[in-house]
């Protein structure tokens, strides 16, 4: 590994920056042939641009998505973009892979992703002309991190598994491709520079999010010599979006979007935290008096029945 001739370029977590990798075919396929393990013989990708609005209500205290316009609230319009890609590998079978490049944690994510999940799964896939049904995969590349797992790489996949007898099978149903998915996931925070030997090494080397430049994360260094043809290509393309005054400025919005996201959210955010914990407090509180004064009338019950046995009886 050649450290001497440092390289500067634009850091592909960004939506704009991502976008552009993926639009070269070659660069596609490597991406997504080396996560998968797998030798990617055809491909069509297809980004999903599109702008939501986030809502906070400010009386209810909710974060709500939507694609017209606020009816209460604050709203702010978040550009994203979502990648679709149909692929063939190798040994024939055709697959849906899903792409989310995801900056920051958002409450609201799981939903989001959930929701965006269940629309690819109600799509109907077209192969050659012809619809058909496709097994989902999806890969999400995270910039934050997932405090149980340490890998900066991971791939959670399914088994077929016999419940009567205990065994694995080694077998594949369209049926069941189609309803279950697998999934791989990218921690950008945890790739290190230490590995640089494997194909996957090499790709998740673009990924890691040290050496910036400047006061932001939009530009940085990036220090290996690549030694595989399409990883030279990506920090090609990776130095001509960091670099051309054009690509820069539209970098350059999306960063500003960002940060003004956050401005606007972050006090939002923070008292919605404040009035959780608060409220969470105030139902222990209530709690533990609730559980006070039932021990009050179990006293009471008690000393009544005490004083009845002490008095006599009353005469009929």
């Amino acid at each position: 590994m050649d450290q001497a001739r440092p390289i500067l370029i634009a850091n592909p977590i960004y939506d704009t920056v991502f976008k552009r990798l993926m639009e070269n075919e070659r660069v596609a396929r490597f991406f997504i042939g080396t996560l998968l393990e797998e030798e990617v013989v055809s491909l069509e990708m297809n980004p999903q641009e599109y702008t939501y609005r986030k809502i906070v209500d400010e009386t209810a205290e909710t974060f709500a998505e939507s694609s017209g316009q606020a009816v209460g609230g604050i709203g702010f319009s978040v550009y994203r973009v979502d990648f679709i890609a149909t692929i063939r590998t190798e040994t024939g079978a055709w697959k849906k892979i899903l792409i989310e490049v995801q900056k920051a944690w958002e409450q609201d994510d799981l939903m989001r992703f959930r929701n965006y999940l269940s629309e690819q799964y109600r799509k109907i896939d077209k192969v050659n002309g012809v619809e058909t049904v496709l097994p989902v995969t999806t890969i999400y590349v995270l910039d934050f991190y997932l405090p149980e797992i340490e890998s900066a790489c991971i791939k959670v996949q399914r088994e077929y598994t016999d419940m009567i007898t205990r065994t694995p099978l080694r077998v594949k149903n369209h049926f069941v491709e189609c309803l279950t998915h697998d999934s791989y996931v990218v921690q950008t925070r945890r790739i290190t520079s230490d590995r640089y030997q494997t194909r996957l090494d090499k790709l998740l080397s673009v990924f890691e999010q040290s050496h910036f430049v400047g006061n932001s994360a939009m530009l940085k260094m990036y220090n290996h010599q690549p030694d595989d043809e399409t990883v030279k290509e990506i920090t090609e393309i990776l130095h001509y979006v960091g670099t051309d005054p054009g690509e820069r400025r539209e970098l350059e919005k999306e960063q500003e979007a960002v940060r003004t996201f956050h401005a606007l959210f972050s006090k939002q955010f923070a008292v919605i935290a404040t009035q959780a914990k608060t409220l969470e407090e105030k139902n222990i509180l209530i709690e533990e008096q609730e559980k006070a004064l039932e021990e009050k009338e179990r006293v009471i019950v008690a000393l009544k029945k005490q004083l009845d046995s002490l008095l006599p009886p009353r005469e009929s």
